[in-house]
């Protein structure tokens, strides 16, 4: 009469002692602070979605981890995360920098390109001939590194006095409609979700005319997990992320945003 209750309690305290160690998630809040990025970041007043905060807050319910997103401008961003109150750097591309601060999970393969309003500009084959075009006036975001040449020339045309850094995607889309710069370096995705999201430069991406260079190459975008965070919180979320990277999860993320036409040329799965 007494055996099966007393089984069931054995069950419970074995199911008690294991959850723990199944469950045991992160041991505090995880802080990621973000900036508007296209679609990989929508920030609309204090609320936060996008591709990346959807796909964290996923893995957070799978992993017990409570993500708190904070907006800011995405040059503080990467301040922030330098100087260790970020402990989640998310869309990143690996710099040797960044590695210095903490350690980084790719999720997906992406490429900046040169984006300018479509034309009878003679096409740009390399970055050597951007500089040459020294008539054209360039932005990128302020806080974006997309790698060593990337970041040579983009201070190459500081020194020209032909670079425009902006603190987002969606200020570089406003000069970009309104002509009061020539062409941007930044992912098409980016461009994208930024023109979608703002009313004034509607009509934009049917004008744009996109062109790959050699220098700006194929290359992981994912998140870095910071050295600030506890070993083992680093451990769970280093785990749940490279997890989720080799799932279909996340370019099914992309896909819910925008269509295999646009993510031909600019991005593929990890």
């Amino acid at each position: 009469m007494t055996s099966f209750p007393l089984a069931a309690a054995t069950a419970a305290l074995v199911s008690a002692l294991l959850a723990p160690h199944a469950t045991a998630g992160c041991s505090r809040d995880i802080a990621v602070p973000v900036s508007a990025s296209g679609a990989s970041v929508i920030a609309e007043g204090h609320e936060v979605k996008g591709i990346y905060p959807d796909l964290l807050r996923e893995l957070g319910r799978k992993a017990g981890c409570k993500f708190v997103f904070t907006v800011v401008p995405r040059a503080r961003q990467v301040a922030m995360y330098r100087i260790g109150q970020a402990d989640i750097l998310v869309p990143a591309s690996r710099t040797p920098e960044r590695d210095k601060h903490g350690t980084f999970v790719p999720m997906i393969h992406n490429r900046p390109m040169l984006i300018s309003l479509a034309g009878d500009r003679a096409p740009i084959a390399s970055a050597q001939e951007l500089l040459e075009r020294r008539e054209l006036r360039v932005a990128v975001v302020r806080g974006f590194d997309y790698g060593e040449r990337y970041t040579a020339l983009t201070n190459e045309l500081a020194k020209q006095g032909r670079l425009f850094s902006e603190v987002d995607v969606t200020a570089v889309a406003r000069l970009l409609h309104a002509g009061a710069v020539d062409l941007t370096i930044i992912g098409p995705t980016l461009m994208s979700g930024a023109i979608r999201r703002e009313p004034r430069v509607q009509g934009l991406q049917e004008r744009l005319r996109v062109e790959p260079i050699p220098e700006l190459a194929w290359k992981y975008s994912g998140a870095y997990v910071s050295h600030a965070l506890s070993k083992e919180d680093q451990r769970t979320l280093l785990d749940a992320l490279d997890k989720m990277s080799r799932s279909p999860q996340v370019m099914d993320a992309y896909l819910r945003h925008f269509s295999a036409d646009i993510l031909n040329d600019n991005v593929r799965p990890r």
